[in-house]
């Protein structure tokens, strides 16, 4: 049946009933205000809250990161860690890539990697101060100058370069995510970041208000770091909420691919069910493609059933869905990849109840007559078992895909004519092979075509 689905997005020929409206493409930039809240904002007076010397800091010398310095520091422009980097060492992680933050102008930043002889790839975000270096032919860096934003227009932004590294802090949209580090293990933080990653609480910068309103993804950042960094699944500040329903119309004008980025990262991180809960309480499911009425009570039933297991982040969607129909409109959203969409369609479709002469057997069908790939459709037949809370993973997950051993080929060897009979045979015989639990050679199973042959001639005088 998803099979059918699929064909149906590719002619075009769906017109979901619950499609959202035609994105605004028009850019309606706003002068960035500062609200009192923002103007009252406290601030420490001496940013360097600790100095790191972990293991976990050390390892992020490279070559590389160090050649990048010592090229700051020739030039005599101050060069710090920025954002994530710095959260994930201060609670003992490895960060996966390290952002720079600088004094230096993009122009300033070209003519030094230029004078140096490194290569600058991505020219694209130079407009907003982002210059990436690619040091010895290993490993690239995205450079940004510190920055405020000037117009916003709840998605981009036009930027004022600067030199003050508060007010760059004051930009960025989390108190965990506004923090810098020195190359001497100097933690700055201006705005009380690290009580809050302490606390594991996750507050926005200055006005919660105004940091959404400059930017409607953050509404979906939120939801992403909480299950990041939070430890408890429910610990929400009211206020944080209310702030995030009262502007959650914005985000009808941010794309569906940056909304999946953001949705899927959070649905593999702590809390994935109650988070998609919560989000659906301020209002998020209208604008990310989910129905009017999601079906709440079957991710309730996912998440207890499930808990000790690591689901795809779809299975969290699809929970939610009721239909296929469903799933076509999400797919419209939020554009996912086509393996996502197919493992949507796949859950869906199967996460019912089978029934087969053996528990297994129904799930080893859907893989050896599954039309797409073999290994996508192992796969799928896993995720819908864990989906299930189904004691037939173990199970599944010893199970050897036996080969089938009849061919075209042998079929012509048997002296079957060629044409459209070789399909419904070679299905006829397959069926047949799989309830002998795989156990009939290619001689035995030869021995059905005349009676598969004389069945379909039958058929055929009938019609």
């Amino acid at each position: 049946m998803y099979t059918i689905c699929l064909e149906i997005i590719k002619r075009g020929r769906y017109s979901p009933k619950r499609a959202l409206s035609t994105l605004n493409k028009s850019r309606i930039l706003r002068r960035s205000t500062r609200s009192k809240m923002d103007e009252e904002l406290k601030s420490r007076e001496n940013p360097v809250v600790l100095r790191l010397d972990s293991s976990e800091f050390q390892s992020i010398f490279t070559p590389e990161v160090i050649t990048l310095k010592n090229i700051f520091d020739k030039y005599k422009y101050e060069i710090r860690i920025a954002g994530g980097a710095v959260r994930d060492l201060l609670i003992g992680l490895n960060p996966k890539d390290l952002d720079f933050a600088t004094t230096a102008t993009p122009q300033q930043m070209k003519e030094m990697f230029t004078s140096e002889n490194i290569r600058m790839i991505n020219a694209n975000g130079e407009r907003h101060g982002t210059i990436t270096a690619r040091i010895n032919d290993k490993e690239s860096f995205e450079v940004s100058t510190l920055r405020i934003d000037v117009l916003t227009d709840g998605r981009h932004a036009e930027v004022e370069f600067t030199t003050d590294w508060k007010l760059d802090a004051n930009r960025r949209d989390l108190t965990i995510n506004s923090m810098f580090l020195g190359f001497d293990g100097s933690v700055y933080d201006y705005f009380f970041g690290y009580e809050d990653l302490k606390k594991r609480r996750i507050v926005f910068v200055g006005d919660p208000d105004r940091r959404v309103k400059e930017d409607y993804l953050r509404i979906m950042r939120y939801f992403r770091f909480y299950g990041k960094i939070a430890d408890k699944p429910d610990n929400h500040e009211e206020n944080t909420l209310r702030v995030l329903k009262d502007n959650i119309i914005g985000l009808q004008n941010i794309s569906g691919e940056r909304i999946w980025v953001e949705l899927k990262k959070m649905l593999q991180g702590n809390f994935a069910g109650n988070l998609l809960k919560t989000m659906i309480d301020v209002g998020v499911g209208k604008y990310i493609g989910l129905p009017v009425s999601p079906n709440v009570e079957e991710l309730d039933r996912l998440v207890k059933r499930t808990e000790h297991l690591s689901l795809h982040p779809i299975s969290y969607l699809a929970a939610l869905l009721r239909d296929l129909d469903d799933v076509t409109v999400l797919y419209n959203r939020l554009k996912f990849s086509g393996y996502d969409r197919d493992l949507a369609y796949f859950l869906v479709e199967h996460r019912g109840d089978k029934e087969g002469s053996r528990p297994l057997l129904p799930y080893e069908k859907l893989v050896l007559n599954s039309k797409i790939k073999q290994k996508d459709a192992i796969e799928y037949v896993k995720e819908v078992l864990k989906y299930r809370g189904d004691k037939l993973f173990d199970q599944f997950n010893e199970w050897v895909v036996p080969r089938f051993p009849i061919s075209g080929k042998v079929l012509k060897e048997a002296g079957v004519p060629p044409g459209k009979m070789y399909g419904p045979i070679i299905s006829k015989i397959k069926d047949i092979w799989i309830e002998s639990n795989y156990k009939l050679a290619e001689e035995e199973l030869i021995k059905y075509i005349p009676g598969i042959i004389e069945e379909f001639d039958k058929n055929k005088v009938k019609a």
